[in-house]
């Protein structure tokens, strides 16, 4: 603080006095919650270009976005994905997006991941499409449309994380992937709307695996059951959850020829297992 002071020479023997701290100490002070929004100030105009402060910086959610803007050309791959993880966060500052674009440290699934974010509007049958199960109402899907053709993706991701039911039904299904991952990261998203997900027959195998791999979401049975059910969830991830359905479900996804048949076959093998088990005990 007494580096940033109005009066020069103050600053200056404050400056001085920073330079014989070692950055491990910045390091561990930049890790707190409380932060000083001073400390934030002085790391990115003097410290960025040492080990660790750029990422520092990054992980630090009160850390203000401009600053991370600022010393994005020195972030590692572990700080990118930081920001990458945090939607809210990053997409808050579309500046933000465009400095990581030019980052050379990004790996090639950040690069992906970046260049979605700059992406524009939907097109017109991936609009359509998005929103024909979002609501009942003709006059609310009119609107939504309307809403969504005029956003960009960051803006989609934004309403994705803050926006209400309707809004999340529609972005669920947009064909970009961060979008997607905006919707099962907002903190409104509530355990119906994700057994809603888990049934849909239209969402791709990678936003199946990703609610399947939510602790949480993997204690409510319904969304075990609708992901075991559904033909669009990756093998691997079925095959795991098929011990965990009850004899009734069990008994019907065995004669279920909407799943892949090495499923449908393992259901019943299980079945025949556990009538056995019953016979002998």
């Amino acid at each position: 603080m007494l580096a940033l002071d109005t009066e020069e020479g103050v600053a200056q023997r404050a400056a001085s006095a920073l330079l014989s701290v070692p950055s491990d100490y910045f390091l561990a002070a930049l890790e707190r919650a409380d932060a000083a929004a001073a400390l934030f100030h002085y790391c990115a105009e003097n410290l960025a270009a040492k080990p660790g402060i750029a990422d520092a910086l990054a992980r630090n959610g009160s850390c203000p976005a401009a600053l991370v803007e600022k010393v994005a050309g020195q972030l590692t791959a572990a700080g990118i994905q930081a920001l990458l993880d945090n939607l809210e966060r990053l997409t808050s500052s579309p500046a933000l997006v465009i400095a990581l674009a030019s980052s050379t440290a990004a790996s090639p699934e950040q690069r992906n991941q970046i260049a979605e974010l700059q992406k524009g509007a939907l097109d017109a049958k991936d609009l359509e499409e998005a929103v024909a199960i979002a609501s009942v109402d003709v006059e609310k899907r009119k609107t939504l449309i309307q809403r969504l053709s005029k956003m960009n993706v960051v803006q989609r991701v934004q309403l994705g994380l803050l926006g209400g039911r309707e809004e999340r039904i529609a972005l669920i299904r947009d064909p970009n992937k961060v979008v997607q991952r905006a919707v099962l990261q907002s903190a409104r998203l509530t355990e119906s709307e994700v057994e809603a997900f888990a049934a849909m027959t239209v969402l791709s195998g990678e936003v199946l695996r990703s609610i399947s791999i939510n602790r949480l979401w993997m204690k409510n049975y319904s969304i075990v059951r609708n992901l075991t059910t559904n033909s669009k969830t990756p093998l691997d991830i079925s095959l795991h959850l098929l011990p965990r359905l009850t004899v009734r479900d069990l008994k019907i996804l065995a004669t279920n020829k909407n799943v892949p048949e090495t499923l449908r076959s393992m259901a019943a093998k299980m079945d025949r297992k556990r009538n056995e088990t019953r016979k002998e005990s």
